[in-house]
């Protein structure tokens, strides 16, 4: 078992912006390419490996077009459409929720009293009936869901929103002020545990407030992850020595009222999602159709942090260039740096080498680990 913490990066400098997360000085984040080597190809089959290439980029059926969030080939009817970020409870009173499989990109984080909040983050939304259920904002989770250009859900906030909440730039639909119809009420739990929307509800709360349901040109920046092609999968083996065995990630060092912690599936390559606190079934489902939730990659990213005060209130430090974290695809994991320089622009991941990561086509979960914090591997 291999027990794994943040190192402290030397040479580094980040001009740091606690309380609002954010800094939007406009510089561009320097791209390092990942080096391709071209194998030596017979010339007998030369025609084969071209074919494999043209194929690559072919969709399965007419109009359809890779997403931007996952690399998966998605109707190109909504190519344009933002995804929806939804601020989602984690709590043992909260489960299970509703749609959270449907998450494309999943983050998880500390909020007060050592318990998690997640962010799902959903490209393909409209169609949904039950959504959440949803609470409150952390507003640093609204520089996670700029990135993405994503309609930003939740139900209310401390005051410590207020400064990102009323920024021109966020769209965000709030179940505390939004009207009749827009949110719902469950009677199957108590509230506050019980607040839900559904693909409707969101088109009717956008259309109220005058929210471009397509991507906004002048701040969405689409060259987010990059992507290993699906034929050739990144298995982590050019990393030798360096990648480690990932048949088990747990976070519960970091999160220790969830006790989340994923585990790998060899036959489908993809990590199952469970939280310890679920004595007599820890798997984390969707109660829409019982599957366990599972991805394909997964990210975790130190940060440095802050107690604003006695109440526990976190802040963290969004923008920074002096971080770290790991990558874990395909059972094997790596160590890597991550840099995010303004509001908008996207969170980049890297080597030790200094090229940016290749992620795998699927479902990514990042889970945000407090600077000084441990999770354990084996």
């Amino acid at each position: 078992m291999k027990k794994l913490s943040a190192l402290l990066l030397i040479g580094l400098t980040s001009a740091f912006m606690l309380t609002a997360c954010g800094n939007d000085n406009g510089d561009e984040v320097e791209t390092i390419p990942v080096a391709n080597v071209e194998e030596s190809v017979p010339a007998e089959t030369e025609t084969t490996a071209e074919t494999e290439v043209v194929d690559e980029e072919t969709p399965p059926e007419e109009g359809m077009v890779r997403s931007d969030l996952t690399n998966e080939w998605i109707s190109g009817d909504i190519a344009d459409q933002r995804p929806i970020a939804v601020m989602i409870p984690n709590d043992t009173s909260a489960l299970p929720q509703y749609s959270i499989s449907k998450a494309d990109i999943l983050y998880e984080c500390n909020v007060e009293g050592e318990m998690t909040r997640l962010m799902a983050v959903i490209k393909d939304w409209r169609d949904l009936e039950r959504i959440g259920n949803i609470r409150s904002c952390r507003d640093y989770f609204v520089y996670w869901a700029y990135e993405w250009d994503a309609l930003y859900v939740h139900f209310g906030g401390p005051f410590y929103i207020d400064e990102v909440i009323n920024k021109p730039e966020t769209n965000n639909i709030n179940g505390l002020n939004a009207p009749e119809g827009v949110f719902y009420r469950t009677s199957d739990r108590k509230a506050p545990q019980n607040a839900y929307i559904n693909g409707d509800g969101v088109v009717k709360e956008a259309e109220r407030k005058n929210y471009s349901l397509t991507y906004r040109e002048d701040l969405y920046q689409p060259d987010h992850f990059k992507f290993a092609p699906s034929s050739t999968p990144n298995d982590l083996s050019a990393y030798g020595s360096d990648a480690i065995d990932a048949s088990k990630i747990d976070l519960s060092p970091a999160y220790p009222v969830t006790k989340t912690w994923f585990e790998y599936n060899e036959e489908d390559g993809l990590y199952y999602r469970f939280q310890g606190e679920q004595k007599n079934d820890p798997k984390h489902i969707d109660a829409v159709d019982n599957s366990q939730l599972a991805f394909k990659n997964v990210l975790v990213q130190f940060t440095y942090h802050e107690v604003r005060d006695a109440k526990g209130y976190l802040a963290f430090q969004c923008h920074d260039d002096t971080r770290d974290g790991y990558y874990f695809t395909n059972g094997k994991g790596i160590h890597v740096t991550w840099k995010k320089e303004s509001d908008f622009s996207p969170t980049k991941y890297y080597d030790d080498n200094g090229n940016e990561i290749e992620l795998n086509t699927g479902k990514t979960m990042i889970c945000i680990v407090e600077d000084g914090d441990t999770f354990e591997v084996n």
